[in-house]
């Protein structure tokens, strides 16, 4: 198994990623913050998770900057995790999961939440890559180049 040393000197951003945003608790420590969950309890409450692994999770969120403490927003003693500016560009990852997850975990006519654009009120369309021209990418349109 890799060290830490060794992830932080990986040449892969998805190895780097993983790294950081890879498990199944951080990935919904993340949908959940993106849904407005600020609190560690509430945080809890809504993933059921341990309170131990929670907090591992939430320390490592924030060393990596994608989620930061505040001071309550209503002025009690609580801090609040609110994501940062990083840890919104992790919302195409998120929705990119979600419609991932609605295509192929869910049997045809199966009720499931849905992603809606506030400005239309319609579902979000689905995402695919794009070329500079504006076609979509498939992966034999696209390949890895390499470190040498």
């Amino acid at each position: 198994m890799p060290n830490r040393e060794t992830i932080n000197n990986e040449p892969c951003p998805v190895a780097r990623c993983v790294d950081v945003v890879g498990d199944r608790w951080s990935l919904l420590i993340v949908r959940d913050a993106f849904d407005g969950v600020r609190r560690f309890g509430d945080f809890q409450r809504s993933l059921g998770v341990a309170r131990n692994i929670l907090s591992d999770r939430l320390r490592k969120l924030v060393n990596a900057s994608i989620l930061e403490m505040q001071d309550a927003s209503d002025g009690t003693a609580y801090q609040e995790y609110v994501l940062t500016s990083e840890g919104e560009t992790l919302f195409p990852v998120i929705v990119a999961l979600r419609q991932w997850g609605e295509q192929h975990r869910f049997k045809p006519g199966e009720r499931h939440s849905d992603l809606i654009d506030t400005r239309t009120g319609n579902p979000i369309p689905y995402m695919v890559p794009h070329a500079e021209d504006g076609s979509v990418l498939m992966p034999a349109t696209a390949v890895v180049r390499k470190l040498a």
